[in-house]
């Protein structure tokens, strides 16, 4: 009797192969990291693009270094912190779009086209019109990759790295925060323009060279580009991709029998996918992150510390970098729901105590000079384990819920509710520290982080090492698979 474990090689040189060989290629699985990595070199350009407001507020209002006619009035200010977000509510509908029309590389490539618009307004402003534009352009380009990254990187990724993958988004923005905290306080205005459009750039020419996804070659029924573009990603031979290339595939099909539609969101279990993705962008933005990182500088000088703001920035802001790198790490060994809940207490601790000490500072407590420090330690607490959890996992988990049919539909209005609470929380903070207290604002975040944790104890599902299939059939109220090890 013939060998079974024998066939002919299935790209016609007529040489026999060892299929169960081909099965257990190891393959190269750093090369969706790297793939993965190059592709969030524009969510760090993004993170410096949202923390560019940090330094350039205080230059803005310095007489010597403002490239404006007039000082902006501190309500030109708020408006220009908030409309990023408003941005960023058109740019989900423009990158889901480009995303199924011309794939998802080339929508990220896309992206950047607002983004370099932005910096061009920037660098030639004379007027807060033209930093009210810049914003706004901006807006659209973050709204376009929190839409198409998080997507990119899902269908690049196996199950058991999806997680890690989807954690990249948080990891990648806070090292554009990083820089800008780093170079923004020591460098003209003009020059934070020029490193922020060569950032932009450097993410166009490298990504260039990086691969499609091989769903969107599957949705247009290319099959032996999907699979060139899978053994490129896994560092396989085609043949070594044979068994997940057709396990995708059938995924694909099944999605393609279905037609989705915006009304489709609302149905069953894909409304039960979208409500858990909105509650996540919901808390993710009213634990106050960006009040926090748009507005760090100002905090600093507001609490009085004795160390000067942009050092006290600058440190917040590596430790941010350092924490959302840990997620990547273990969010594939203990699970999204344990690291939501971490972070939810941990951010709700943080804002409770930074709202205890502008309470005592405003009531002009001695006690104030003695815990001159809890700011830094209170925003270290709050910056470290929202990046453990609410900053990185609700991009995650969103683009592990939907259906591949309804993500196109679902996905961008996800991302446009997330935008519309950013708008509201960057607008409305300085207008609610004003006129209640800055501690209110805190302990408004505080308790929203608290309705948080109990959201994800009893609602969001555990995703950890599932694959797409699996968890469509746990949300519409199947019994899960045990989770791998």
């Amino acid at each position: 009797m013939a060998d079974r474990s024998y066939a002919y090689d299935p790209v016609g040189t007529g040489a026999p192969v060892n299929q169960q060989a081909y099965r257990m290629e190891a393959g190269q699985l750093w090369r969706q990291y790297v793939i993965a990595g190059v592709a969030n070199l524009l969510v760090a350009s993004l993170g410096y693009n949202m923390g560019w407001t940090a330094p350039v507020n205080v230059k803005l209002n310095n007489t010597e270094e403002t490239p404006l006619d007039k000082l902006p009035t501190s309500d030109e200010l708020a408006w220009m912190g908030s409309l990023v977000s408003i941005g960023a509510i058109l740019g989900p509908f423009v990158g889901g779009l480009a995303a199924s029309k011309i794939g998802r590389k080339w929508a990220l490539m896309s992206a950047t086209i607002p983004l370099f618009i932005g910096w061009i307004l920037v660098a030639v402003a004379q007027t807060m019109a033209y930093l009210f534009a810049a914003r706004v352009f901006w807006g659209v380009g973050v709204g376009m990759v929190f839409t198409i990254s998080p997507m990119y990187c899902a269908e690049i990724a196996t199950d058991d790295s999806r997680g890690a993958l989807g954690s990249f988004l948080q990891a990648f923005i806070t090292l554009g925060f990083l820089l800008i905290y780093g170079i923004g306080p020591y460098i003209s205005y003009s020059a934070i323009a020029y490193v922020g459009t060569a950032f932009v750039a450097v993410f166009c020419v490298l990504f260039f060279f990086m691969p499609e996804t091989p769903t969107y070659y599957l949705l247009k029924d290319d099959r032996d580009a999907a699979a060139d573009c899978l053994a490129t990603i896994r560092g396989k031979s085609r043949a070594g991709v044979e068994a997940e290339l057709s396990k995708l595939e059938s995924e694909v099909k099944a999605s393609l029998e279905k037609t989705a539609t915006i009304m489709d969101v609302f149905r069953g279990s894909n409304f039960k996918a979208f409500y858990i993705s909105c509650a996540l962008v919901f808390f993710q933005q009213f634990c106050g992150i960006n009040a926090v990182l748009f507005y760090m500088t100002t905090i600093f000088e507001a609490s009085g510390t004795a160390m000067e703001p942009a050092i006290a920035t600058i440190i917040v802001g590596a430790v941010q970098v350092v924490a959302s790198f840990i997620t990547p790490l273990v969010v594939d060994r203990l699970g999204r729901r344990i690291l939501l809940l971490i972070s939810c207490t941990g951010t709700a601790i943080g804002l409770g105590l930074l709202g205890m000490f502008f309470l005592l500072a405003e009531q002009q407590s001695p006690v104030v000079d003695s815990i001159s420090f809890l700011p830094i330690l209170s925003l270290v607490l709050f910056i470290v384990t929202y990046c453990w959890g609410l900053g990185p996992l609700p991009w995650a988990v969103m683009s592990e819920l939907f259906p591949i049919e309804v993500k196109a539909a679902a996905s961008p209005i996800a991302t446009a509710f997330c935008w519309i609470m950013a708008f509201l929380v960057t607008r409305y903070f300085p207008t609610i520290s004003d006129s209640l207290g800055m501690y209110v604002g805190f302990w408004i975040f505080g308790v929203c982080c608290v309705l948080a944790f109990f959201f994800t104890l009893f609602v969001v599902p555990e995703t950890k090492g599932k694959s797409f299939q699996e968890i469509q059939e746990m949300l519409a109220g199947g019994k899960p698979k045990p989770e791998k090890a």
